[in-house]
């Protein structure tokens, strides 16, 4: 007996027999049985076969959820594009598995819809952030709503691309992408010349940005 989580292996398994069967012809039975578990402990993790394609969306959206409510004001633009890449790192980190997930998304209405689904979530918390950290009245409802879905839309773009193997640097052309989407939101001051900067540090924002607006001339 593997001593691996049941979890996993149950993954493992349903994407190995996705690729090598496709879905519609892989059965819970299939993919238990490659697994070596049980059909109870396949629905005790997993409600449907559906939801062995999908990364863990509650805790994706719980890490973007502590991410963007560790900001300040100030830092409110730098932590949702740190809150999306979060989302791409862990496709990345998925790396094959991603892609076979990708392909069977294309193929299967079923899949499609769900993977739909799924995006939304995260476009809903990043327009809740966003309309707070705009004032939260009803003329910043729609600026939020569109933000957000730039910020999502962006994400996606440069995501899709690594999945056709379209992009060697992921990470850079997301960087790039976000710059772009934030700049799009971002109103200088009259008079006032400005430029969107995004950046990865391990230190804290509020540690960084006093030096950063000493380095600039700007007032603390």
């Amino acid at each position: 007996m593997s001593a691996r989580p049941a979890k996993e292996r149950l993954v493992e398994a349903a994407f190995a027999l996705f690729a090598e069967r496709g879905y519609e012809q892989t059965t819970v039975d299939d993919i238990t049985d490659r697994a070596g578990v049980g059909r109870t402990t396949f629905f005790r993790t997993f409600p449907t076969k559906e939801d062995v394609i999908f990364p863990d969306h509650e805790v994706l959206l719980g890490a973007i959820e502590s991410r963007l409510a560790g900001s300040t004001d100030r830092t409110a633009l730098i932590a949702v594009t740190e809150a999306a890449r979060l989302v791409l790192r862990h496709y990345l980190a998925e790396g094959e598995r991603a892609m076979t997930r990708y392909r069977l998304t294309r193929t299967v209405p079923a899949l499609r819809d769900r993977e739909i689904a799924g995006v939304q979530q995260y476009q809903r918390l990043f327009r809740r952030f966003l309309h707070r950290w705009m004032g939260g009245g009803p003329d910043t409802a729609l600026r939020a709503e569109l933000m957000a879905g730039a910020v999502v839309n962006a994400h996606n773009h440069v995501l899709r691309r690594w999945l056709r193997g379209q992009a060697s640097d992921p990470e850079r052309e997301f960087d790039a992408a976000m710059t772009e989407t934030v700049g799009l939101f971002s109103r200088p001051r009259e008079g006032a010349e400005s430029s969107i900067v995004v950046f990865r540090t391990s230190k804290d924002l509020d540690t960084v940005l006093p030096e950063l607006n000493r380095l600039l001339g700007e007032p603390g």
